[in-house]
């Protein structure tokens, strides 16, 4: 019996017609429902199961990927938006239909919006406290149990006293902030934990009086010595079962909670609780978002580092190449996430190495495993995009190589996304502006080509927690304005199905930028954080200008300086000389 009819039968038993099975970046390993029903391992989608259909939802970093792991002919396949989504519900939920979900799986706007399509077809949205899976999907693994660990004031630049402090809530607009947003609860006590793979988030629980008080939701005995010392001396852990109880105090007081974060079942534990929801941004997202001096001096080091061990990852797959030693992908992500180790700092890789030869270049999260591993070939495009946690910061860079020597179509395709690169790196632009309305700038080059890509140009990242971070971000769908402290990449690509991928990505700090001569306006920038040369092989620099030629010269001429102190070895310094030439 296949895990879709399994699934179909225990809903039966609970008089459900379908089911809601999410997966998100912070999804904990025991809650791979969607893995295990269908096999799709990408960081984002949704599948749908009626009784008589499934559907899977992902957007277009995951197309190819999803295609190739969801074999099933029943299935379909869709893109992740609300309009997809809602159409599809729409032409197969009828009046009587029960569709469940797990509401600690799904934030309150995710519920609403569904709850609206099912009224709309006459059918009704069921939370379910017995999530069907717990029945069927005996082999995932148990819940976590590591410990959670302090992260050092040296490397936070402030202590949760501190920033509890600075953000209880006003008692004229509400009596506490219920968060279990987990990088929200992680930045706000200085805390990280290993319950999901490369992410060091806290999955619990929060209240944050307006009296200073903190109710804390986790296991005490998870906790390290130095981070119970650390808390805020106001601070009450709770076991995580004892959340009902927790909330009884707050029976006909306001707490405010953010839809867009907070799990429905927070919502709803509240209102059974006799309190009263009222919604309202996260306080922690901007502030996180916002590295403080600390921080940013952190991530500066970080990325000094690990520009270091990509450098030599680099060198040696250039001599691999030039002795026609190519590895596989497999022994080139050992190779690099060795470099990294031998740092003696890294912490953990920040995500898993996405290491593509040739045509798995173009499936843009790509992983390699022993089914899928290929060996590099003459003549093709090898893209490496990896990064690294350390306790200073996070890192997350993308270059791509020709193995070989390229072809003009390959030079052609690489310099105009070169050319979006340096486009967006280079921007100044007035306090206020979004990040859609930035991404543009990335695109154009390639617009004019009549090429495009199928993801956004960047994503926040945080400060030794999640790699991808909101609020801000530059894509068409930004709408939050980049604020000097925050961390973005740049990441323009183009993709062609079945021959390669490139994609040239940096770590950009916004900045206040110099005032301009009779500008009226104060205006923001970027200083790019990574520190990895380019390939010049790649780059056809007849199709740059002075300015795009200067940028590429001045990003290089930094690099080798910035690197070549960190490198003992005559050879890799050689090759970065070489690399970093002018052009």
């Amino acid at each position: 019996m296949s895990n879709i009819h399994r699934l179909r039968e225990a809903l039966a038993n609970q008089s459900l017609d379908g089911f809601l099975i999410p997966k998100q970046e912070t999804t904990l390993p025991h809650e791979e429902h969607l893995a295990w029903l269908l096999g799709f391992t990408g960081s984002m989608g949704l599948a749908i199961t009626l009784q008589k259909n499934t559907a899977l939802f992902v957007d277009g970093r995951y197309t190819l990927q999803a295609r190739a792991q969801v074999a099933d002919p029943s299935v379909s396949h869709h893109p992740l938006s609300p309009t997809d989504i809602a159409a599809w519900l729409r032409d197969r939920l009828a009046l009587g239909h029960a569709l469940g979900y797990d509401p600690r799986l799904h934030t309150i706007a995710e519920a609403k919006r569904y709850a609206a399509l099912c009224a709309e077809c006459g059918a009704t949205l069921r939370p379910c406290a017995d999530n069907p899976f717990a029945d069927i999907a005996t082999d995932l693994p148990p819940p976590p149990a590591g410990e959670i660990r302090a992260l050092p004031v040296r490397y936070a630049g402030e202590s949760s006293a501190d920033k509890a402090a600075r953000l209880r809530p006003d008692r004229d607009t509400a009596d506490a902030i219920a968060l279990d947003a987990g990088d929200s609860i992680a930045w706000l006590l200085n805390a990280r934990a290993n319950d999901i793979p490369h992410t060091p988030i806290v999955p619990s629980r929060l209240l944050l009086h307006a009296d200073g008080r903190l109710d804390w939701l986790a296991d005490e005995a998870r906790a390290t010595e130095e981070l119970l010392a650390s808390l805020p001396p106001n601070t009450a852990i709770h076991p995580p079962h004892a959340f009902a109880e927790a909330l009884k105090p707050l029976a006909g007081r306001r707490i405010l909670l953010d839809e867009h974060t907070a799990a429905d079942a927070m919502r709803l534990a509240l209102e059974a609780a006799g309190a009263q929801p009222i919604h309202a941004p996260d306080p922690c997202q901007l502030p996180k978002a916002r590295k403080n001096p600390t921080e940013q001096a952190g991530a500066r080091a970080a990325h000094l580092r690990d520009g270091a061990a990509l450098c030599r990852f680099l060198a040696w797959l250039d001599h691999s190449i030039q002795t026609n030693d190519l590895p596989d992908e497999l022994a080139a992500v050992r190779r690099l996430e060795a470099f990294r180790q031998d740092t003696g700092h890294l912490q953990d890789i920040s995500f898993d190495t996405i290491a593509g030869a040739g045509p798995h270049g173009a499936i843009m999260h790509y992983r390699a495993s022993e089914e899928t591993n290929r060996r590099l070939a003459n003549g093709e495009l090898f893209l490496v995009d990896s990064g690294g946690h350390y306790l200073d910061g996070t890192t997350d860079v993308t270059r791509t190589i020709a193995v070989g020597a390229p072809t003009p179509e390959q030079r052609r395709h690489y310099t105009l996304v070169l050319r979006g690169h340096i486009a967006l790196a280079q921007a100044r632009f007035p306090q206020g502006t979004s990040g859609a309305q930035l991404d543009a700038l990335a695109r154009l080059p390639l617009w004019r080509a009549g090429l495009d890509y199928n993801h956004g140009t960047g994503h926040g990242v945080g400060h030794f927690l999640n790699v991808h971070e909101g609020p801000q971000r530059i894509s068409k769908s930004g709408d939050v304005a980049l604020m000097p402290g925050m961390i973005v990449s740049n990441e323009p690509g183009f993709y062609r199905e079945g021959h390669y991928g490139i994609r040239i990505e940096s770590l950009l700090l916004v900045t206040a930028a110099e005032p301009i001569d009779g500008g009226e306006r104060d205006m923001l920038g970027f200083e790019t954080l990574t520190l990895a040369p380019f390939d010049r092989s790649l780059i056809d620099a007849a199709l740059l200008n002075e300015d795009e030629r200067g940028f590429v010269n001045r990003y290089h001429a930094r690099t080798r300086a910035a690197i070549a102190p960190l490198l003992s070895d005559d050879a890799e310094r050689a090759w970065l000389d070489a690399a970093t030439a002018a052009l």
